[in-house]
């Protein structure tokens, strides 16, 4: 089924686990992205579990040096706003430049999901350091350095200070036992955009 992340078909309280992998980052604007995390948290139970994706505020930079696309000066000044507003924009259509999304900083996901009224549980970077290897696959190749790529990032990956070396983030909320479904649902009326796929008792969110 596909539908708007805004506006969910399911019943209060029905899924134990949501998972958004695409709204937060496709929903440019702060108020549409906090509309879809309180429908998120609406049709979870008291106690389930948000799990929602956003690209690093930082993505863009990296990605310009590490594959040369800063030598255009046009993927410079989408890396400029990317970086001053988080808005990414791509008006020339280049394929490999990304399309239209938000791009955020490491903190603004705790406050979003909060904004939400989600009880925030942590927020990981995705990759790991490992994103930084140029020789990442003959590493990940071997048996034991793969092991040590991994252990890496498990290590880091709540690090404060280097969740933005991630090209991609992952923010872990859970419902309040207390959360008025009532008030989510008043707060949350949406109009088309996001979509989602359903799956079981669960729900899948995320960009087409």
């Amino acid at each position: 089924e596909v539908g708007d992340a805004r506006r969910l078909p399911w019943a209060d309280g029905s899924a134990e686990c949501v998972l958004m992998l695409g709204p937060l980052y496709h929903l440019t604007e702060r108020a549409e992205r906090v509309r879809a995390l309180r429908e998120a948290s609406r049709v979870l139970r008291p106690g389930g579990v948000a799990l929602a994706a956003g690209i690093s505020r930082f993505a863009s930079t990296f990605a310009g040096i590490f594959f040369g696309q800063l030598d255009d000066p046009a993927f410079a000044e989408i890396v400029r706003r990317d970086l001053a507003e988080g808005q990414h924009r791509n008006p020339e259509n280049v394929p490999s430049y990304f399309t239209t999304a938000y791009l955020h900083h490491p903190d603004e996901l705790k406050l979003e999901v909060e904004a939400a009224g989600l009880r925030h549980d942590a927020t990981l970077g995705i990759e790991g350091p490992g994103c930084l290897l140029t020789d990442l696959e003959a590493r990940w190749a071997d048996a034991a350095r793969r092991e040590q790529l991994l252990a890496a990032a498990r290590w880091l990956e709540a690090e404060p200070s280097l969740l933005g070396l991630s090209a991609h983030l992952l923010v872990a909320a859970r419902r309040p036992a207390g959360l008025s479904v009532e008030r989510l649902a008043s707060e949350a009326a949406g109009v088309p955009g996001a979509r989602w796929w359903g799956r079981g008792r669960g729900a899948v969110i995320r960009d087409a």
